[in-house]
Formats: C-alpha cells, sequence, structure tokens
C-alpha cells in the first residue's frame, strides 16, 4: 500500500510536469507570437514617426520655396525698374550732348528759349534720380533655418514605456458619506505618460485586508482623474477595501498599498416568521395577502388531522430572529412584521417606499415585547407614523395609543433616523430630507423595526449610512424642537 502510494504520487507528479512542459512550449510560442507583434507595433509607430517628419519636411520646404518665389518676385520688379530708368536716361543723355554739341555761341542763342527750358526740366527729372539704388529684400535665408537639437536629443532618448509605479492612496482625503466612498490618490512622482487609473473595491467583515475568505474585487476602469465616488452603494459589511494601479498606453503597474474603510450601516431582513399569515414576506419587501390566513388555516386544519405537522409556508427561523426569542405569529388586525435584528446601540437609518396603491401602512420601532395582537403605536412600547390612504390621505404619530395628526404631504419615500443611545426616533422625506416628526424618549430595551400593510406593499432599504443631510438637522435643536409632539415620553 505504502509502495503504491508512493507510485500514485509519482504518476501524479509526472502528470503534472507533462503539463508544465505543455505550458512551457505554449508559452515560448506566445513569446514568439507576441514579440512578432511587437516588433509590427514598433515598425508602425517609426512608420507614424517617418510620415510625420516627411510632411513636416514637405511643409517647411514649401514655406521656404515661397520665400524664395517672393524675393526673386520682388528682385526682378527692381531689376525690370533700373533698366526702364536706365534706357531712359541714356536718351536724355543723347538728346542733352546735342545741344551741348552747338559750340558757335550765336548758333546756340539761336536756340529757343523754350526748347532750353524743356531740355533743362526732362534732364532734371530722370528717373534715374529717384530710383533707389538697394535691393528691396536680402538674398539671406536664415530665417527659415531650423534646429533640431532639442528634437534630435528627445528622439534620442525614446524608449520603451516604463512601467508605471503604484499609486499612493490618501487616506486622509477619502471619504464616506451619502452611501458613498470617494477614494482619493497620488503618484509618488509625476508621470506624464500615465493614461488612465483602474480602481478595485471589495467588501468585507475584517478591518485588514485578508487573503482568503474574500470576495472578489470589482473594478471600475478607465478613470481619468485621480478620484473617484463610488455610488448608491449598500453597505453590508462593515468595511471595505479598495486599491488602485496606474496604466500608461503599454502596460498596467503595480497595484498600491489597499486601504480599509469602515462603512458603518443597519442591515436587516423581515423576519417572516413574525409576520401575519396576511403578509408576504420576501427579504426587505412584504405585501399585503388577502387570502393569506385562509389558505394558511386551511393547511394548518389539514395538517392537524394528518398528524399536526408544522406549516410548510412557515419560513424556519434564523439565527436573528433566534437572537429575539420566539413568538408567535402576528394575528387578529395586526397585519404587522417585525425586522430580525434589534438595535441596541448608535445611530441607524432606513428607509421604506410604499405602493401608490397602498391604503394602509405605518413604520416604526418596537421594544420585542410587543404582543402578537397588538398594533404599533398603540402600545407604550412602541413608537410609528401612519399613513392612511382611504377616501383623504392622513399622515400622522402613533405612540402609546396617542395619535397626532401631522399638516405635512406623505413622501414617496420615508427615511427613519434612530438613534438609541440619544433617545431619538425621527422620520424624514428620504427625499428632500424634510423633517416629518421626531419621538423623544428613553430606550430601555433593544428595539426591532416595524412595519404594519394592509392593502398594499411596502419595500424596505436596508444597509444604509446617516445621510449627511440628517446629521446637519440633528445639530438644530430649533428644527428638532419645532416638530417635537406631545407623544413622547
Amino acid at each position: 500500500e505504502a509502495l503504491q502510494r508512493i507510485v500514485s504520487n509519482l504518476a501524479n507528479k509526472n502528470g503534472e510536469i507533462h503539463n508544465f512542459i505543455d505550458m512551457l512550449n505554449h508559452t515560448i510560442k506566445n513569446v514568439q507570437i507576441n514579440s512578432s507583434n511587437a516588433i509590427s507595433e514598433l515598425d508602425e509607430e517609426f512608420d507614424g514617426l517617418y510620415s510625420i517628419l516627411d510632411e513636416m519636411k514637405g511643409s517647411m520646404a514649401s514655406t521656404i520655396q515661397q520665400e524664395e518665389a517672393h524675393k526673386i518676385q520682388a528682385l526682378q520688379d527692381q531689376l525690370s525698374q533700373c533698366s526702364n530708368a536706365l534706357e531712359s536716361s541714356e536718351e536724355l543723355l543723347e538728346l542733352a550732348a546735342q545741344s551741348l554739341d552747338v559750340k558757335d555761341p550765336v548758333e546756340f542763342l539761336k536756340v529757343e528759349n523754350s526748347e532750353q527750358i524743356w531740355v533743362k526740366q526732362i534732364v532734371t527729372m530722370a528717373s534715374a534720380f529717384r530710383i533707389s539704388l538697394k535691393p528691396t529684400v536680402s538674398d539671406s535665408m536664415t530665417h527659415l533655418m531650423v534646429d533640431f537639437a532639442l528634437e534630435r536629443r528627445i528622439l534620442q532618448s525614446v524608449n520603451f514605456l516604463p512601467v508605471p509605479k503604484a499609486p499612493e492612496i490618501d487616506l486622509a482625503a477619502c471619504l464616506v458619506a451619502d452611501n458613498c466612498i470617494t477614494v482619493s490618490w497620488r503618484m509618488p512622482e509625476d508621470d506624464g505618460r500615465i493614461d488612465h487609473f483602474v480602481l478595485e473595491y471589495r467588501k468585507t467583515n475584517f478591518g485588514l485586508p485578508r487573503v482568503k475568505d474574500e470576495q472578489s474585487w470589482e473594478l471600475i476602469d478607465y478613470i481619468k482623474a485621480t478620484e473617484y465616488t463610488l455610488s448608491g452603494l449598500k453597505f453590508d459589511t462593515k468595511y471595505m477595501n479598495l486599491r488602485v494601479q496606474a496604466c500608461n498606453k503599454a502596460v498596467a503597474g503595480e497595484y498600491s498599498d489597499p486601504v480599509t474603510l469602515e462603512t458603518k450601516a443597519f442591515v436587516f431582513s423581515l423576519d417572516s416568521t413574525s409576520s401575519h399569515l396576511n403578509l408576504k414576506v420576501e427579504d426587505t419587501y412584504v405585501e399585503w395577502d388577502p387570502t393569506g390566513g385562509k389558505g394558511q388555516e386551511k393547511v394548518k386544519g389539514k395538517e392537524n388531522k394528518s398528524g399536526g405537522g408544522p406549516s410548510p409556508k412557515r419560513t424556519p427561523v434564523n439565527t436573528r430572529s433566534l437572537a429575539r426569542g420566539s413568538r408567535d405569529r402576528f394575528t387578529g388586525e395586526s397585519y404587522t412584521v417585525l425586522g430580525d435584528t434589534a438595535v441596541e446601540s448608535g445611530q441607524h437609518y432606513w428607509e421604506v417606499r410604499a405602493q401608490k396603491d397602498c391604503k394602509s401602512y405605518s413604520v416604526g420601532v418596537t421594544y420585542r415585547n410587543l404582543g402578537k395582537f397588538d398594533q404599533l403605536g398603540k402600545t407604550s412600547s412602541s413608537w410609528c407614523i401612519h399613513i392612511n390612504n382611504w377616501l383623504q390621505t392622513t399622515i400622522s404619530a402613533k405612540h402609546n395609543n396617542k395619535t397626532k395628526t401631522l399638516d405635512i404631504t406623505v413622501p414617496d419615500r420615508i427615511g427613519v433616523y434612530c438613534d438609541f443611545d440619544g433617545g431619538q426616533l425621527t422620520f424624514y422625506n428620504a427625499n428632500s430630507k424634510e423633517l416629518l416628526h421626531t419621538f423623544r424618549t428613553k430606550f430601555t430595551q433593544p428595539l426591532l423595526p416595524g412595519f404594519m400593510i394592509w392593502c398594499g406593499g411596502l419595500t424596505v432599504s436596508t444597509g444604509l449610512q446617516v445621510p449627511s443631510a440628517v446629521k446637519m438637522l440633528q445639530k438644530s435643536e430649533n428644527v428638532l424642537s419645532g416638530s417635537t409632539g406631545s407623544l413622547n415620553n
């Protein structure tokens, strides 16, 4: 048996070596192919560079030729003027010479006076006296010379693109707020060849990055700036790992050292084991079902006759609902379902959206001791706001069987803010963050989110951070005191 195990291990090892040899041969072929592709790409780059140089050479040569033609034309025009002036001067010289050839004073005086004046004038006004004997343009072409010393140095420095260095995430500039994470980073040194950045992130329940038992990285590619905001997140874990890499047009660099940001949020699901039989519950959605109770009663009756087994629609109790303690389902007119996770400390926030055709619903919190016939807001251990959409839409705050009608518009989404340690339960318009109502009391027991629904459905959004706007409003005592009613303990 020992020998057989050794032979088996050796055979497996031989198989691994064969596979490795195949992989090495395949890698050699890939190296050859990739090398050939790299040479082809290099040829294309240099051909492109040659093409640019040829185009620039042709353009600059054309400029020189145009300058040459301009100067030659100007000099030819001046040459023509000088030739005409010279021809005219020679004719005048001949005419003047004829006049000067008269030697006899008597004969010279016989020349009419007007003719003498005319000869004098035309000789004096000869174009040869007015023409410039300086070339209009220079024969120099040095102003069209080029100096390629700088370009030559640049070309001589051309080399393969270097691998970018790893960016450095600026932890102090990173921000976690409003279900968004803003990540900021910088390069250790200036690198003008960086084309874009890649950001990777993953959720985790561990404060420090771990190798095993982690979720896979999610990727955001082609980021041009050195900052990016991840929005619309659900913070269903305690932390988030992030890392960044820089890329040029050829290669991606090493990843930055990963950083871990804490993402505090309250996450819960609806506890189907607590829900009224007339409610259909799926994780974070609850819907009124008028036939649910009757159907369950019939099934239960048959089961009792056949041996009294559990209802097939009863969801097994999970670990979080066990922490709340066992209880019977809500019944009677208490069409209620609770959250499966309790608030025992800190500040938490969640939101609720009702269907448009929802006739009646309540949103709030309660201690664990809410009876199966009790309704939210009608006991001293539960607080809620209630919306009634029959005939006329109304919204009211309820606690200890007391009701206060609120003169406000019913929002599409309701935000619930619970400050357990501060003894505060506040409801907001989740869109505008307008304050709806605040309960102030001292909570003495853990709180469970509670929901009542009749004719319609509710969707609960958890894993949300306390919005910045809500934090700002909490600092304003005037706003809070202005909305605090007489329903507080």
